[in-house]
Parts: C-alpha cells; sequence; structure tokens
C-alpha cells in the first residue's frame, strides 16, 4: 500500500469548505467576531498556522507534505488565512510532495515533488526542519510506512505539524457511514463552495492519539495533541442544524473532538 491515499483533502476534513461558509449569515449569527478579520474565536485554519508559524523561522527547510494544487493558500476568501498558510518567503525552501499531478502547478512552493504512492520521499536524510501535513493523515493508507518516510528526512530536533480529522469525532463517524460514490454530491451539496476537485476518500489510519503514539513513539519523539471543534461545517444552509451541532460540539469530551491537531518534536540525538 501507498504513502498516500489520493490528494490531500477528504470528505471528513473541511479545512476548505469552511473557507466560504464562515463569511455567510449563519455563520456570522453564531460568530459575530467574524465581521473583525473574517474569521471567528475558535477557528481551525488560524489555530493551526498560527502554531506552525511559531515553529519555522528564516533558515527552516519545510516539507509540506501532501501540498496539492495550494488551494488554501490561493482560493481562502480571508486575507488573514491565506497569509498564515503561506509560508514561501518566509522560510529558506518550502518543498511539496503529493501524488496529485497537480502539486506541480502550486504556485506556493518553491520546489514540487510528485510522488508514486509506493515510493520514498525524493528528499535526502535529516534533511527538513519542519514537516506540515494539513489533513492529509486520513489518506494514509500505510501509516506506519508513511512514519518512517516523515522520521528519515526529519531532522533530529525537527517537528511534524499534522491536522486531521479525529477518527472518534461525529465527522468522521459519519463519513465512514457513507458510500465513496455518494461522497462528492453530499460534500457539495453541505458546502456549495467546496471542489469536487478537492474531495477524497479518507481510510482513517493514522487520525488517533493513540495511532501517534505507536508510529511516533515517545522513545523517540515528544508528542502534544490538541483535540479541537472548529465551526460546524456541514450544515446544509440551515441555522437550526448549525445550532444543533455546536451543542453537540459543546457537549462533546475531548477525545471525541472533531478534529485533533498533532506537534511532534523529534528527540535530538544526545
Amino acid at each position: 500500500m501507498g504513502i498516500l491515499a489520493g490528494e490531500r483533502k477528504s470528505a471528513g476534513s473541511w479545512c476548505l469548505g469552511v473557507i466560504g461558509q464562515m463569511a455567510n449569515t449563519v455563520g456570522s449569527h453564531f460568530f459575530p467576531e467574524i465581521a473583525a478579520g473574517g474569521f471567528s474565536r475558535v477557528d481551525g485554519t488560524v489555530q493551526f498556522w498560527q502554531r506552525v508559524g511559531a515553529l519555522v523561522g528564516q533558515d527552516s527547510i519545510v516539507l509540506d507534505f501532501g501540498a496539492g494544487r495550494g488551494a488554501g493558500q490561493s482560493e481562502d476568501s480571508v486575507a488573514y488565512r491565506r497569509s498564515l498558510r503561506s509560508l514561501k518567503g518566509r522560510v529558506r525552501e518550502l518543498v511539496g510532495v503529493d501524488v496529485d499531478p497537480a502539486v506541480t502547478t502550486n504556485k506556493a512552493l518553491d520546489r514540487a515533488f510528485v510522488i508514486t504512492p509506493d515510493g520514498e520521499l525524493p528528499i535526502a536524510d535529516h534533511s527538513i526542519d519542519v514537516i506540515v501535513s494539513d489533513f492529509v493523515f486520513e489518506h494514509l493508507q500505510d501509516p506506519a510506512r508513511a512514519a518512517r518516510e516523515l522520521d528519515r528526512v526529519l531532522k533530529p530536533g525537527g517537528w511534524i505539524c499534522a491536522r486531521t480529522p479525529n477518527r472518534y469525532g461525529y465527522i468522521a463517524l459519519a463519513n465512514r457511514m457513507i458510500p465513496d460514490q455518494l461522497h462528492a454530491r453530499i460534500i457539495q451539496s453541505a458546502q456549495d463552495d467546496r471542489k469536487g476537485e478537492d474531495v477524497f476518500p479518507a481510510v482513517y489510519r493514522l487520525n488517533t492519539a493513540g495511532a501517534f503514539k505507536r508510529h511516533f513513539p515517545a522513545s523517540r519523539y515528544d508528542l502534544y495533541v490538541i483535540p479541537w471543534d472548529a465551526e460546524p461545517a456541514y450544515y446544509f444552509g440551515s441555522k437550526l442544524l448549525y445550532s444543533l451541532l455546536l451543542a453537540v460540539q459543546h457537549c462533546t469530551p475531548a477525545p471525541f473532538k472533531t478534529v485533533l491537531t498533532a506537534f511532534m518534536r523529534k528527540r535530538p540525538v544526545p
């Protein structure tokens, strides 16, 4: 089985879907602060990329694992979120890899590589300071292989930053119940700004705190997992459904939040 399955977005991820939704009247009704800058106090993209920004510097070599076509950097309607995502020019080099040839059109990268599902990353050992993987881990058919490759290219002391749907969150649970042939239709119905080319199947094999610990063991990594609930995304334009989903999220304990952000530091060699 390969490192990546499909491209970087899945029916279980809603990063781009939230982009248009947060600007509409339903989101603004529940989060009026969106009027001040375009994002809410629980915006998952802001939370994740702010922390990524704190871990990179001008001398960092960064790998975007599953970089795709760069829709987040170019199509997000909120300028502040675009600026957070855009690392090119802020780091020494931004390298992107993906199984989708569309990665070669990603203007947010300094270099791009198309990889094969069962191939190694075309990157030298211990050459990367920070790896960023935004809504990609849910697509990994062979997480053990992927983890080995990420570990191989990451420098000691470097960071892996990942955002992914929680396998035990209601979004991922619902996604696994929907037949694959209906995913794109349902997603686009729920999120009318979501493009069909950004909907891909998910397998959820590296999407729990336990899976992170298993593939990035404590003997080699310091692991920090942050469960998160962003704004509801799949509400079909209904204010009532939006409010019900907010209530569910409010009552949901941490292990069942919809999203996990993981920050893993590879321990320096003694």
